[in-house]
């Protein structure tokens, strides 16, 4: 996993570059937002269940056919996976969000996520509805840190990922 600092420097040096003014603008604004990261992964770590829990009520309550027979979640095992699921794009956006950086969840999350889903035939659409719960929860318990961009883009890489893939 790269942060935006690795990230940079590796992206300069390939092409043999020094650090133009782009990129140094680039490093300090991933400094000056280093606090607000680490507050926003506090919140985010000391209160994942309640965050799950909170997802997934919202989800089920816009969307209580998935919980029917028939349903993506009728069984006691689909739902524990609906809920780990959710659990897993929280934690990895939370590392994103630490990292300033989004490729992690194209690397650990959205390519398994996508043969995956094919073979099970997990609809997208209440995935990507769970995926914005999660964004709206997490920026109204961050509202006070005040820096949505840094909370909504891991969540917004997700769903534009998921979004244009034919899952």
């Amino acid at each position: 996993m790269q942060d935006a600092v690795s990230s940079i420097v590796n992206k300069y040096d390939l092409s043999g570059r020094y650090l133009d003014s782009e990129a140094m603008n680039t490093l300090d604004d991933y400094f000056k937002s280093g606090l607000d990261r680490i507050k926003i992964a506090e919140v985010i770590n000391s209160n994942v269940s309640s965050i799950v829990k909170e997802a997934s009520a919202k989800l089920y309550e816009e969307q209580p056919e998935l919980l029917r027979p028939g349903g993506n979640s009728y069984t006691t095992r689909r739902y524990a996976a609906c809920l780990r699921d959710i659990e897993y794009y929280l934690r990895y956006s939370s590392y994103a969000i630490m990292a300033g950086n989004v490729n992690i969840i194209g690397e650990r999350v959205l390519d398994g996520l996508r043969d995956t889903y094919n073979s099970l035939e997990v609809p997208i659409g209440p995935t990507i509805r769970s995926i914005q719960i999660l964004q709206d929860v997490i920026a109204e318990k961050t509202k006070d840190i005040d820096q949505l961009k840094i909370t909504n883009e891991p969540f917004q890489y997700i769903i534009n990922s998921l979004g244009e893939q034919n899952i």
